[in-house]
């Protein structure tokens, strides 16, 4: 017989794929290319938003470094296709794994710290990074690289006359940041996740391994922000240290999932789904001014937000918190 808590995921479920093909079939009725530009940036800021939400939210570990293995992910697709003739696909996992590895590396001393220590730590090593790719003169240094392009191919994964390509794809990383989510959310790790970010004491004294959880939750995040890095330069075509790895980056990635409700399933999507047209239309039409008055409109209205809802938005919807409440759900629901 089926719990009330099983009933709840298989709904999430049903949900999820059903907002998927409405938004797959959104394409075909949207023409107009700056709009399907938006829609591919908030796809790909969901995915990446809800990949930072695995270690921030979930674990409770705040990384504002996240920006580090973007372009860790977007240098290796486009350093192994240039130089080497390496499809980009393949450059999409090496990208991932490299990530992953380092983000354990990094997280082996990083995770002894806490609070804004470690806060500090991850904008500390990001900055490193931006710096080293700086001044690396084998990938283009200051004066980035730019990705040839010879026409629409699936193999090469360029489409320099549409945009639906990428929109599908962005479509389909946003899925599999969900999907790795929801999965992860009832796993073993999950609950350990939750446990580390509430108590880590206390965690540690009913058996949960800490450290081990923290290293499994960055790497997890940090590859599939890799990915995301992977597509975003493949997607714009040209890339330097600013355009994939600075600071803004690890911004973008945290600010939708904490407008829409860190730690929780929907909320990153939801955040993104506000947060990136808003960046984007107030760019547009009220950022050619010069005077910084798309930036004061733009964070006016996060402030704003954040103000009325300083949960996120998640709590205006009856699926709230259930990632924090999932566990106490199941335990009233078996018998």
């Amino acid at each position: 017989m089926d719990t009330a808590f099983e009933r709840r995921r298989r709904h999430e479920l049903i949900l999820a794929i059903c907002l998927a093909a409405i938004a797959a079939v959104v394409p075909l009725f949207v023409k107009n290319v700056y709009i399907q530009n938006v829609m591919v940036l908030t796809l790909m800021w969901g995915a990446l938003s809800q990949s930072w939400n695995i270690l921030s939210g979930y674990c409770g570990q705040i990384s504002l470094g996240h920006a580090l293995y973007f372009g860790i992910g977007a240098y290796t697709t486009v350093l192994l296709f240039t130089k080497f003739g390496v499809l980009p696909w393949f450059g999409m996992l090496g990208g991932g794994v490299i990530s992953a590895l380092i983000a354990m590396g990094l997280g082996y001393p990083c995770f002894r710290l806490r609070g804004h220590y470690f806060v500090i730590a991850t904008i500390v090593i990001a900055e490193i990074g931006l710096l080293l790719v700086h001044n690396w003169e084998w990938a283009g240094a200051a004066m980035g690289i730019e990705v040839p392009v010879r026409g629409d191919s699936w193999l090469k994964f360029q489409f320099p006359r549409s945009k639906l390509p990428y929109f599908y794809f962005a479509l389909a990383l946003a899925c599999v940041a969900w999907l790795v989510t929801w999965w992860l959310e009832d796993s073993k790790w999950g609950f350990w996740w939750r446990a580390v970010k509430d108590n880590p004491e206390a965690a540690e004294s009913l058996g949960v391994v800490v450290f081990n959880s923290k290293m499994g939750a960055a790497a997890v995040s940090a590859f599939l922000v890799a990915v995301g890095g992977s597509f975003y330069a493949q997607f714009v075509s040209y890339i330097d240290p600013e355009s994939v790895m600075g600071f803004q980056f690890s911004l973008l990635m945290a600010l939708p999932a904490v407008l829409g409700g860190i730690g929780t399933l929907w909320g990153p999507l939801l955040g993104a789904v506000i947060l990136i047209p808003l960046t984007e239309l107030t760019r547009s039409y009220v950022g050619g001014s010069g005077r910084g008055v798309d930036l004061i409109v733009y964070g006016g209205l996060i402030v704003a937000i954040s103000l009325a809802r300083p949960q996120g938005l998640i709590g205006l919807f009856s699926f709230k918190g259930l990632s924090r409440s999932s566990s106490l759900e199941r335990k009233e629901a078996t018998p």
